[in-house]
């Protein structure tokens, strides 16, 4: 069941977007209609960011189909840059003992799950080969992945922005997202599903809740109440649970629907552009 908006749409003042599933599907562009939706939303006034768990180099090109004046929210919020600028305004990487702990994990469980890790540092990923997985992530991601032979050796002297585990077995991501739980505390990392292949692992001050409310507290100086959230997955909720009125896409799980204020339709039946239609224009 739909909750009762706490705000109307013209009170909103920052409209903040996910990316993957939510205004790119399976084509992994934005289409026409949500394109034109966001710019009408922009003409209005109101400003348009993105938080994503991508890459910031991936999702910049999102960021400029968007036309956004605002930093960028990348890493589930671990980085928030400026394009304009280049000012990183926040950059929150796991620290070497957890980060040497959950490589750890993922190795005890790699050989039975056939589990790829992704490890990102300094913008860039980093894997231990080229798998048929990895190769499509880095083709979907315009990401070319970067192979070292000894992620542990790497991890001592180059902090993770963020870590993640990969299988095209989605009953074995969601046993490894249990298990990471089980191991971890929320003190010790953030663990979230972003799609239905990937469990990550991050920094735990870290999540697009916390991201969005920087920016719209510190840099645009509004209030949650005026930030209006749309997003997909189990990555989105914490940014749901902050905004004065959230979106969850049809496509969305159960429950992230339950957190938002309004379902909209899937993300390849345009839903984002509803979703401004019915609240923005």
């Amino acid at each position: 069941m739909e909750k009762t908006a706490v705000v109307s749409g013209d009170e909103i003042k920052l409209l903040v977007v996910d990316i993957d599933g939510t205004i790119a599907g399976e084509s992994n562009q934005i289409s026409a209609e949500v394109k034109e939706a966001i710019a009408a939303v922009r003409k209005r006034g109101v400003p348009v960011a993105i938080a994503t768990g991508r890459m910031y180099q991936s999702a910049f090109r999102f960021y400029q189909d968007v036309g956004s004046n605002l930093p960028l929210i990348a890493y589930q919020g671990a980085y928030i840059k400026d394009p304009a600028d280049q000012k990183l305004h926040w950059h929150q990487p796991v620290g070497a003992e957890i980060a040497r702990e959950l490589l750890e994990c993922f190795q005890e469980l790699e050989i039975s799950s056939e589990i790829s890790i992704n490890y990102y540092s300094n913008d860039q990923l980093y894997v231990r080969e080229l798998t048929p997985g990895v190769r499509a992530y880095g083709n979907r991601t315009g990401v070319t992945p970067m192979t070292i032979s000894d992620m542990h050796a790497f991890a001592a002297h180059s902090a993770p922005t963020k870590i993640l585990a990969l299988s095209e077995d989605p009953n074995a991501t969601d046993r490894l997202f249990v298990e990471l739980r089980q191991r971890f505390t929320p003190d010790q990392l953030y663990i979230t599903k972003s799609h239905t292949h990937f469990v990550e692992a991050l920094h735990p001050m870290v999540n697009k809740g916390v991201a969005v409310r920087y920016l719209a507290e510190e840099v645009l100086g509004i209030t949650a109440a005026e930030v209006m959230a749309i997003g997909d997955n189990y990555n989105d909720l914490e940014m749901l649970e902050y905004a004065g009125l959230s979106v969850a896409m049809g496509n969305a799980p159960e429950a992230v629907k339950a957190k938002a204020h309004w379902i909209a339709p899937s993300v390849e039946a345009h839903g984002a552009a509803a979703a401004m239609a019915e609240f923005l224009l």
